[in-house]
């Protein structure tokens, strides 16, 4: 089975061995941060910094006149470039890359246009680290985005994270918001991540609804109140779900355009409420015809690994790729020793490639399993 682990750019460039370190693993090729969130990560190998904090941005080196009449453009991380030399040491090493994008989770351009294009909840509180996808100027970046990334040199694929809603789960610095269900009951994570953004709010009303009627049920439901009956609660799935096919449809399309035959994978969850890193599609749909080619699943949770891989794999087109992301660093929750055995779970279930989480953030031990769970596969 084809395998590979994901990398920040920062894990590779400035450090001469960690080309042949991650290839020394057994991997087919890696997933390489091209555009992330804000992170504060460990490097516990990198000859010249252990702790590593970036804004949200991008680490290629994106074309000014590309962006000249862009509303939303990257911000650009220093040192610039740093995606691009990793890519290279990496290939020089043996390993394909594949570019990792990060699309809706965004701190910094949250902040344009006083938050024009943020996702703001049914109480009128903003999310500053998501972008709305009901907005044009967000789909837009994100489909210019991708497609420059899927053009550059030594790119062999596209991998889409955070493409379609995310929403009020969030890992904030000195986060106080708890088990939200205690107050606002046991659907309180999609509650509050529905968006009420003057974008999301028109097409609310032209699926049929009224808009300040759906705010007050949305609001009462969330504090607590009846829970949001049958009929709004459907103008909600099917106007956020067509929202979301229109972002990934967009984005699809314009790697295509400027990168024909390059796959096209994105991060997602066969439930159709999930929002966040791995937002719920109609996986039928977004991996029809010209959809993408395949579906990255997070497996970090093993007791839900097995039926996430199989109702995938059951939902999707025949030849779509299906992808299991396997959390191999103990200090991030993994069990690094039972990956042999989470390996042959997820391959008997239906994935037809694993992703190893995260070979930069990984100890020695944590390598040392990945490796072990290789050559046991």
């Amino acid at each position: 089975m084809r395998a590979g682990a994901y990398l920040y750019p920062w894990d590779v460039d400035g450090d001469p061995a960690a080309a042949d370190r991650v290839a020394d693993l057994g991997l087919a090729g890696v997933s390489l941060a091209a555009a992330y969130h804000a992170v504060r990560a460990v490097t516990p190998f990198h000859p010249g910094h252990r702790i590593v904090t970036q804004d949200a941005a991008v680490y290629y080196q994106p074309d000014p006149e590309r962006w000249s009449d862009a509303t939303l453009r990257p911000v650009v991380a220093e040192p610039a470039g740093s995606f691009e030399r990793a890519a290279g040491a990496l290939r020089a090493a043996g390993l394909g890359v594949t570019a990792w994008l990060v699309l809706t989770h965004n701190s910094q351009l949250t902040t344009v246009a006083d938050g024009l294009f943020a996702v703001r909840n049914a109480f009128g509180d903003r999310y500053p680290w998501a972008l709305c996808p009901s907005s044009a100027a967000v789909r837009e970046y994100a489909a210019r985005l991708a497609a420059e990334v899927a053009a550059l040199d030594g790119v062999d694929a596209i991998e889409l994270e955070a493409c379609g809603w995310y929403g009020f789960d969030h890992g904030s610095a000195h986060d106080k918001t708890g088990d939200v269900t205690g107050w606002a009951g046991p659907a309180a994570d999609w509650l509050l991540s529905l968006c009420f953004c003057g974008g999301c709010r028109a097409r609310y009303g032209t699926a049929g609804a009224d808009p300040n009627e759906l705010t007050a049920q949305v609001r009462a439901a969330a504090g607590g109140g009846p829970a949001l009956p049958a009929d709004p609660a459907d103008v909600l799935d099917r106007t956020r779900a067509a929202t979301a096919q229109q972002l990934l449809s967009d984005v699809t399309a314009a790697v295509r355009a400027a990168a024909p035959g390059k796959p096209v994978l994105v991060h997602t969850d066969p439930d159709p409420r999930a929002a966040g890193s791995n937002p719920g599609y109609d996986l039928a749909a977004a991996c029809g015809p010209a959809g993408v080619d395949g579906v990255v699943l997070a497996c970090g949770d093993r007791a839900r690994a097995v039926s996430l891989v199989t109702t995938a794999s059951g939902a999707v087109p025949a030849g779509t790729s299906v992808v299991a992301v396997l959390q191999a660093v103990a200090g991030l929750g993994g069990d690094p020793a039972s990956l042999p055995a989470q390996t042959a779970a997820v391959r008997a279930a239906g994935a037809t490639e694993l992703r190893f989480y995260h070979a930069g953030l990984a100890a020695a031990s944590d390598l040392a399993a990945i490796r072990a769970a290789l050559l046991d596969g």
